[in-house]
């Protein structure tokens, strides 16, 4: 596993994948960070594969949704996401919530 850098927020909430050739599936959130996120799911997910997700912070009314995340690690049913392609907007959504977080 990847060395971690900055905040991380332990949290649990549902997030929605998606990948290519209709690869869709359900995760449960485990810790958010600016960066990534960890998750779980029964859905195999492989390393290397590129995402798009969309999370659902209970504090939230819309979804948060990334653009492109790619699968840093697998282990068992737990994976690591790196957030690779999102936007400015969503970005600053991720980083007030985990920085507004009570530690």
């Amino acid at each position: 596993m990847a060395e971690r850098r900055g905040r991380r927020l332990k949290l649990s909430c549902r997030l929605f994948f998606f990948g290519e050739d209709d690869f869709e599936g359900e995760a449960t959130l485990i810790d958010l960070s600016t960066g990534g996120c960890q998750a779980t799911s029964l859905i195999p997910v492989q390393a290397g594969m590129v995402l798009r997700l969309s999370l659902f912070l209970h504090d939230q009314k819309w979804p948060l949704r990334i653009d492109e995340a790619l699968v840093r690690w697998v282990d068992g049913s737990s994976f690591g996401l790196e957030f690779t392609g999102i936007r400015p907007v969503q970005r600053e959504r991720v980083r007030a919530i985990v920085m507004n977080a009570k530690f």
